[in-house]
Order: structure tokens, then C-alpha cells, then sequence
């Protein structure tokens, strides 16, 4: 075990600092619980790894949407670790570098800059023009034509909504702001200081975890519609009505799962689900899949997975050559790391090392005072123009429904 780092200051302070000196972190909450995790790379990169959880050290993981069998995903190293509760007092802490470091005068013995603020700036919304709506349910009534011919069964559609705040935000209030917002998400900000970006995002959909005591588990997510009725109230989950086009679509998120444990001849994994829930402002259809490593000895089970599943049929589609195709050559944007995944890696517990890559879902690509948000819709041969441009405006108000709180 390295030594740990001795410092006066908060969680949010050290996240301060290490943005301030250009070196890459990541802050993240998984769900259901409070406290905050926080890494520094010191080296100032980011560095593109292969995923294997095998040989990877302690560290963040982030993975652009293209990155096949997940060769080119960026990786911070956890060179400094920090565990604190929701107030920033620090609970634990690691470092794996030497007293000498010259990231140690930078973090621990200069102060940050800036003092933070508990209110967040005024927010004006650049796009998306009518245009860009007219693009997206033409595009979607292309690709369900293409669906009709037999081409692919799914595709998953995402566009973009651009704004721009009146000053540079406070990361962290937003941060903080999503997570009391949705205790249910894994909430995260991520600083790249090579590409001048933080990606900042709530998501709902886990894709793979290891668990310390060797537990592997991964969902099917897909479906969505508002988790408030027509006149605002919130819906019970019990009460959720599902067309068959979203049944279908979450099923085949389902299927497609246990076809991949089906290829490496995993057959002691338990389902649950579906059943629906709530994350945020939305209802889902979900299905939790797990399996004990140990009992099926496959160590190696949770780098399997990956390779099989990323990019997910709730991101993609299915078959997921064509679908990924499909989106390349017909999307406007580049979805760069959304739809990717992103999660720690190797976290240390008393039980053993523990992951969690998580679908970067309902996100915000942050540079200077523009934000750019990304949301996408799962499109079956039964969807609907406007009713699929509709769930993307709702994905968005996930977080804007967040950042507009005064």
C-alpha cells in the first residue's frame, strides 16, 4: 500500500488545483452511494490503453464511442487518490509518487486561484435550430426505411444541443448539483486538458462492473419515456404504460447480452427484470445480469464482456456493423466520447480491486463557457419522427433541467 497524502484541503480544493495546473482528473460518484472519488494523473497526459483490467493499474477510464475491442481508450492514472464525503473531508487517501514530485508543491501548497460560487450563470441556448429538427426526423424516417428492407433490426439516432453560459462554471457545483439531482446515476466531470475539455454527466446505464468480491454484473437498459404524467405529477413505476416498441427494444438490448455470454459459454449468470425505472425526469426498462467469476472461474470475464458489448445495441444497434454504420455516414456530429464509456478502474476496497465502466449517457462536453449536450433515441421500424426527437429533448432536460436551478 503507498503512503498517503497528507493535505489540509478538501476534495473540491484538490480538483481546483489539478485543473488549474493542467493536470488530467476525474471526480465521480457511483450510485446509490454518497461519497466522492477523485483521482490526479500527474504526468499532465492522458495516456490510450487497451483494455484489460488485468493489467491495468488504479486509475479512470474514458472511451471514445468508436474504439474497437476497446484498444483506443484514454486512461488516467491515479497517481494521487482521494475518498471524501459530500462536505469534502477527506475519508482516504493515496500516492504513489515519490516527496520530491513537483505535482506535490502544485496541489498541496498553492491554493486555488478561484473561489467557488453557489449559484450557477445564466444559460443561453444556441441550438438546435428548426433545421437541425427537419435533419433529425428525416434521418429517422430514413433509417426506418432501411429497418423495413431488413438492414438492421435497431439503430440508435443521437443529435446535439448546444449552449452557453454567461460566465465559466463551477464544475464542481454542477457536479454536486447532479448528484443530490440523481442519486440513482453515476455521476462523474472529467478534465482532458490536451483536448481543453470536462465531460460532465449523470448516466443511469452501468456496462460493466467488478465487484470485490468477484462479482460481475452489467444491465440492459433501453425504453424511455417521462416519468411525470401529463399534468406534471410524478408517475409510479407500477403504473408505467410500454408499447411494444419498447418492450422490443429493451429485449434486444436483453438478447444481445445473453448471446454474448452464450459465445464464451458463461450459463451460470442470473437475470432480473425487466421492471421499470426511474432516473431523473425518465422511466426505463431495465434488466440486471450478474455472475460469479470465482464459481465460473473466468478472471478475465470482465475484459471479455467489454470487448463484446461496447458499443452497446442501446447505443448503436443491432446488427451493430450495420447500425454503426449507418450512424458514421448519417449523423452531422462527431459523437467523440459520448456513447463511449468512462468508470474507475482497480479501485482499492478491503474486499479487492473493484471497476465500474459505466455508458456515457446524458453528458455535457464542456470547453470554456460552451457547453455541448448529446442525447440519442433507440429507432425500431415502429418509431415515430417526432415522438423520437421529443425523447431526445428529454434526455437533454436531464441535465438543463439541473443547470437552470437558480
Amino acid at each position: 500500500m503507498s503512503s498517503t497524502v497528507q493535505t489540509q484541503q478538501t476534495g473540491q480544493s484538490l480538483w481546483q488545483s489539478a485543473v488549474q495546473a493542467g493536470y488530467p482528473a476525474a471526480i465521480w460518484r457511483l450510485p446509490n452511494r454518497s461519497e466522492r472519488e477523485l483521482i490526479i494523473d500527474a504526468s499532465g497526459t492522458v495516456s490510450t490503453v487497451a483494455m484489460d483490467f488485468e493489467e491495468l493499474p488504479m486509475g479512470f477510464a474514458v472511451s471514445p464511442f468508436t474504439n474497437p475491442d476497446a484498444e483506443q481508450t484514454l486512461f488516467l492514472k491515479a497517481d494521487f487518490y482521494w475518498r471524501f464525503d459530500e462536505n469534502g473531508t477527506i475519508l482516504a487517501s493515496e500516492n504513489k509518487l515519490s516527496d520530491k514530485h513537483p505535482a506535490l508543491d502544485v496541489l498541496f501548497r498553492t491554493a486555488p486561484q478561484t473561489a467557488r460560487t453557489e449559484t450557477i450563470p445564466a444559460i443561453q441556448l444556441i441550438g438546435p435550430s428548426d433545421e437541425q429538427q427537419t435533419w433529425f426526423e428525416k434521418t429517422v424516417t430514413r433509417a426506418i426505411r432501411q429497418m423495413e428492407r431488413g438492414k438492421f433490426r435497431k439503430v440508435v439516432l443521437s443529435r446535439t444541443k448546444t449552449i452557453r453560459f454567461d460566465e465559466q462554471p463551477d464544475v464542481l457545483m454542477l457536479f454536486n448539483r447532479l448528484c443530490k439531482a440523481y442519486p440513482n446515476a453515476f455521476v462523474s466531470a472529467v478534465y482532458l486538458p490536451e483536448r481543453n475539455q470536462i465531460w460532465l454527466g449523470a448516466t443511469p446505464e452501468r456496462l460493466v462492473s467488478m465487484e470485490g468480491d468477484g462479482i460481475f454484473r452489467t444491465v440492459a437498459l433501453a425504453g424511455t419515456q417521462s416519468a411525470f404524467d401529463s399534468e406534471g405529477r410524478p408517475k409510479r413505476t407500477a403504473d408505467a404504460p410500454w408499447t411494444q416498441k419498447e418492450i422490443e427494444e429493451q429485449a434486444l438490448v436483453g438478447r444481445y447480452i445473453i448471446g454474448c455470454f452464450k459465445k464464451i459459454r458463461i450459463r451460470e449468470y442470473l437475470e432480473e427484470g425487466p421492471r421499470t425505472v426511474i432516473a431523473g425526469n425518465l422511466m426505463h426498462l431495465r434488466s440486471d445480469y450478474s455472475v460469479d467469476m470465482q464459481a465460473v472461474n473466468f478472471p478475465q470475464l470482465g475484459t471479455v464482456m467489454l470487448r463484446l458489448l461496447h458499443p452497446t445495441s442501446a447505443v448503436c444497434g443491432m446488427p451493430r456493423e450495420t447500425a454503426q454504420e449507418f450512424i458514421l455516414q448519417n449523423e452531422a456530429h462527431d459523437r467523440e466520447l459520448y456513447s463511449g464509456f468512462l468508470g474507475p478502474v482497480n479501485i482499492f476496497r478491503a474486499e479487492g480491486p473493484e471497476s465500474h465502466l459505466f455508458v456515457n449517457l446524458r453528458c455535457m462536453k464542456l470547453e470554456g463557457q460552451e457547453g455541448t449536450l448529446y442525447a440519442g433515441a433507440g429507432l425500431t421500424e415502429d418509431s415515430a419522427p417526432a415522438k423520437e426527437w421529443r425523447e431526445t429533448e428529454l434526455k437533454c432536460d436531464t441535465l438543463l433541467s439541473v443547470f437552470n436551478k437558480s
